[in-house]
């Protein structure tokens, strides 16, 4: 058989993946027309499942197992990252479902988009229950993001790139040392410093990738994935970036989320002009000693100003009303503005 890619490396981290994992590796070694080799890190699993593998799986000469010295995924990823050969660097999950053609469409987009460091995909989101309505609207907006614009223009407001879809160049992989442990959520963490050392992220089109929710998943049991350390990843990294460097800036919001953002942006020396509100109520007062402006005197007091504005409410339709109203204003996202929700 002759290959049409370079050695793609898939790393698989598992622990306790139970009935799942069959699944999950045979729909990475059933790939269409690539030179994979799968990479089986086990996370200190005691389910066995790793061990029940069928023969026409555990005996394929693509796939290798190894035992990971620490717990945790970045330490799994870490053990596969020293075995593999590949060009290539692919995630997978334990429990989800690559299509079949998910690694050449990854690896076609990133030969025809040279300046793309990450590939992520387009994913499917599938339960045994009902998906909840939150987690629907988190697939819809993840699947609309396939530019690296699109991406660039909404990092801030939430994990872009869906994990298990990732696909690095080696080089980059290489450039980002892999995945770091910070008290967030390590995937996030890996695409904004991708973003602040320049490195672009984009997805080809369709849907490569059948996502699992499922109780266990550690989006919903690690503490890693709480909104409030979520946010504070965002400060964190647009406290460091471009958008705020010798700048001020404006928040819009005056509820929990533009609190705890103005809180950490404040530790991270940035100074905070004012607040900006919708709701007559709390416009005309303080938040944290600083005035609360009705938007519509935003462009008047910007008129000066080249402060960031940050939105930061997070009800359902907001980001688009506030999109519209500065856009009508004359400002342009990413230079003017840009969400942190």
């Amino acid at each position: 058989m002759s290959h049409l890619t370079p050695l793609i490396s898939v790393i698989m981290p598992v622990h306790n993946a139970g009935g799942y994992l069959i699944e999950a590796v045979s729909s990475i070694l059933k790939q269409d027309k690539v030179n994979l080799e799968l990479i089986l890190v086990d996370d200190h699993s005691t389910d066995k499942a790793i061990q029940k593998l069928p023969a026409n799986l555990s005996q394929d000469h693509r796939l290798q197992i190894v035992l990971s010295n620490k717990r945790g995924v970045v330490a799994a990823m870490a053990a596969g990252f020293l075995k593999a050969k590949g060009d290539y660097i692919a995630r997978m999950d334990a429990d989800d479902i690559a299509l079949p053609d998910r690694l050449i469409k990854q690896y076609h987009y990133l030969q025809a988009h040279p300046e793309i460091g990450i590939a992520g995909g387009q994913v499917k989101i599938i339960s045994k229950l009902p998906v909840e309505k939150g987690f629907a609207l988190y697939e819809r907006w993840l699947n609309q993001l396939c530019t690296a614009e699109d991406i660039e223009r909404e990092l801030f407001i939430e994990s872009p790139i869906p994990n298990p879809t990732a696909f690095f160049r080696r080089e980059t992989y290489d450039l980002l040392q892999g995945y770091q442990d910070p008290e967030w959520a390590e995937d996030y963490d890996m695409w904004l410093r991708a973003h602040a050392l320049g490195i672009k992220m984009g997805k080809p089109e369709g849907v490569i990738l059948h996502w699992r929710d499922h109780e266990s998943r550690l989006t919903h049991c690690d503490k890693r994935y709480d909104n409030k350390l979520f946010l504070k990843a965002k400060a964190y990294y647009l406290s460091h970036s471009h958008h705020l460097k010798e700048r001020k800036a404006i928040i819009w919001g005056t509820g929990p989320i533009g609190v705890y953002l103005y809180d950490i942006l404040n530790k991270q020396k940035i100074e905070v002009e004012a607040f900006i509100e919708v709701n007559p109520r709390r416009v005309g007062g303080l938040k944290r000693g600083l005035p609360v402006l009705h938007f519509s005197e935003l462009k008047q007091y910007t008129h000066n100003s080249s402060a960031l504005i940050i939105g930061a409410v997070g009800a359902r339709g907001a980001r688009e009303e506030i999109r519209k109203a500065l856009i009508e204003m004359g400002k342009e996202e990413g230079r003017d503005f840009l969400f942190a929700a």
